[in-house]
């Protein structure tokens, strides 16, 4: 049998040593390997598809980690990870104790960055480019991969601000542009174009010829001028350099991604430059599997487990927070025609496709510009618009100034609609949506609602975009929606979801812990303990109702799906306080802590947060006066940050 060519690329030395015509065959194991376990675990498919061959020839050119290899966004890195000996790791890749989907330091020495926000990682080269050449280190490089429209971030663009104006410094930004619109642009003028441009002559000869035709008597200037145009001219019609180089960098391509001798060329020319140096690699997304290519909004770029040969979906997930918000954005739009929405870059999975095919004008997909998006979506309402911007709760942390002082300072009319908070399971600690509710609580004027199901996901929705003088938020996790759960009673906008036969305990259940909430009131009253359980709708602010309500009850329990720092616990018990009602509050939270990724269930056990645990903490609590502490059933947070740098 035939030896696995992968088998023997497990370090970026072993690579080196693999002959270049067998990279081809290299690369068929790789996309192979990659379709067959994400096919099975589910993550980022399409865009590691389309960086074989690159990333191979990086890993060829670059001595990881003595040259640092950073990439941006972080989901384009599973070559990376399977060219550094993990592969391993790919049998549970995102799950517990497998590969993350993600860069990460614990995991090897070849990872830097673990944020996987995308734009940021151009701030990072020039940081460590920098750091290398204040200490006169002369020998590392840093590479930045920039792929999957990291480019639309208004940070990366503030970054290669500053790179182009410090010269002297090995920095190779490596755009990967599996955009299509170029691929014409690729060809032997091109090819040939850039091996010139990447010499210290070719800059020699430029001004040679400018200074001997200028002593030409008539004809001199005109003809270095027609000369000098054309080749501009050519440039510009070959590759979109001209931007690049108005900001003073060299530019480089554009180069055939997938021409691995290719690739090693013009990487070679970029490490040798010897200043800041972008590179343009055109490259197919999802390249080498039918279905991805077939897949024209998405290219398969996450996908849950999926039938390697076919790519058809083996999920069974019901009906999803995403798709009942995005049902119910569309039913309003044809109510009202001054509803808009606003995405980052995240049309499909925020759930926006349906509202911008049946609205394609009332529709803003702004890239990955978080903070562009809010700041615009105040000025779209100071103009008589009631815009919708729909995020990932994790990346409203990226716009918080432009929540507090464009959008709330203003009172703005603003819905956010903050898709996958609490604790969202596969993607690690930069995807947990933990921290909405502590960030959302800070803000004046601010209205923060918490659907506990469908139901009230329709309600709350169509209730927020009612409010004309004051922004909303409306945040619910990621996944299948449960049983819609309804109330006995609603007093006050608060809705009692259970009704203990003593007053021993109040449970205020935010948002989808309503189900476990109610799982464990009645587990305890098995156990002789009374409680009951409220849903307040709306987190923020809270009703007056609850003062009332709490000061029938010895202890207040709050669970919530957040970080318990400044979370909803902490402001209802300072909501008490100042009432003057004397009743401890207690919460069940999440700690403040980064969480690594493993799945939902998995973690809010580990933390605690199950119907059985927290029945068992109320029933302790109820003989005992305590409420037991949970940190100590959470996984042990990674040691990532503290891992010795490579020097």
């Amino acid at each position: 049998m035939k030896p696995s060519l992968l088998a023997s690329a497990r370090s970026p030395e072993e690579l080196k040593k693999i002959a270049a015509e067998l990279l081809p065959e290299l690369a068929g194991e790789i996309r192979e390997f990659l379709i067959q376990s994400v096919a099975k675990s589910g993550g980022h498919l399409g865009p590691n598809l389309g960086v074989v061959e690159l990333t191979i020839a990086l890993h060829r050119i670059f001595d990881s980690p003595r040259d640092v290899i950073l990439f941006d966004t972080g989901h384009q890195s599973y070559v990376h990870k399977l060219l550094t000996g993990r592969g391993e790791g790919f049998s549970k890749l995102r799950q517990r104790g497998g590969t993350a989907g993600y860069p990460n330091r614990r995991e090897s020495e070849h990872d830097v960055i673990e944020n996987s926000h995308a734009s940021t990682a151009l701030s990072w080269g020039d940081g460590i480019s920098r750091a290398f050449a204040l200490q006169q280190v002369s020998d590392r490089s840093v590479v930045v991969v920039v792929g999957d429209g990291a480019l639309t971030g208004g940070m990366a663009w503030e970054a290669l601000n500053n790179i182009a104006a410090t010269k002297d410094r090995s920095l190779v930004i490596l755009v990967n542009d599996n955009e299509r619109s170029y691929s014409p642009t690729i060809g032997g003028i091109s090819n040939y174009l850039t091996t010139l441009r990447a010499t210290q002559g070719y800059e020699r000869f430029l001004e040679w010829g400018k200074n001997v035709l200028e002593k030409t008597p008539v004809v001199g200037q005109p003809i270095f001028e027609t000369l000098h145009g054309m080749k501009k001219g050519i440039k510009d019609i070959i590759a979109p350099q001209g931007m690049f180089e108005d900001l003073g960098l060299k530019y480089l391509g554009p180069v055939d991604g997938h021409d691995i001798e290719a690739m090693e060329n013009i990487l070679k020319a970029a490490r040798d430059f010897g200043g800041p140096v972008i590179v343009h690699a055109i490259t197919e997304k999802g390249r080498g599997f039918a279905p991805a290519i077939e897949d024209e909004a998405e290219k398969f770029h996450a996908v849950g487990p999926v039938d390697p040969e076919t790519g058809e979906s083996l999920s069974t997930t019901g009906k999803t927070w995403t798709s009942i918000f995005s049902d119910e954005l569309v039913a309003i739009g044809t109510e009202r025609s001054d509803v808009v929405a606003i995405t980052a870059a995240m049309l499909g999975p925020t759930g926006l496709d349906k509202f911008a095919e049946r609205f394609p004008e009332r529709t803003f997909d702004v890239g990955i510009a978080e903070q562009h998006a809010v700041a615009s979506a105040a000025g779209m309402a100071y103009g008589g618009l009631h815009p919708v911007v729909a995020l990932y709760s994790t990346f409203l942390n990226r716009a918080f100034d432009q929540l507090l002082l464009d959008v709330s300072l203003h009172k703005a009319p603003v819905t956010f609609v903050l898709d996958r908070s609490g604790i969202t399971g596969d993607d690690g600690p930069s995807h947990h949506g933990m921290w909405d509710l502590a960030l959302t609580g800070l803000v004046p004027h601010l209205k923060v609602g918490a659907p506990r199901d469908g139901v009230r996901l329709q309600e709350l929705l169509r209730e927020s975009l009612a409010i004309t003088d004051q922004p909303s938020a409306i945040r619910f996790p990621k996944g299948s929606v449960g049983a819609d759960i309804p109330a006995f009673e609603r007093r006050d906008g608060l809705d009692v979801l259970y009704r203990g036969e003593s007053a021993d305990i109040l449970v205020v259940s935010i948002g989808a812990m309503a189900a476990i909430a109610v799982e464990a009131a009645a587990q305890a009253y098995r156990e002789g303990v009374g409680v009951s359980v409220i849903d307040p709708r709306w987190v923020k602010p809270l009703s007056p109702s609850l003062i009332t309500m709490a000061q029938r009850y010895s202890h207040v329990v709050v669970i919530e799906d957040g970080i318990r720092h400044g979370g909803i616990g902490s402001t209802l018990s300072e909501f008490l306080r100042d009432a003057g009602v004397d009743i401890p509050v207690h919460s069940i939270g999440i700690p403040l802590a980064f969480i690594e990724h493993s799945k939902r269930a998995e973690i809010l056990h580990d933390l605690g947060i199950t119907g059985q645990q927290i029945a068992r903490s109320l029933v302790e609590l109820r003989s005992t006066g305590e409420l037991p502490l949970m940190e100590g059933m959470q996984r042990p947070s990674n040691e990532n940050v503290d891992q010795p740098r490579s020097r």
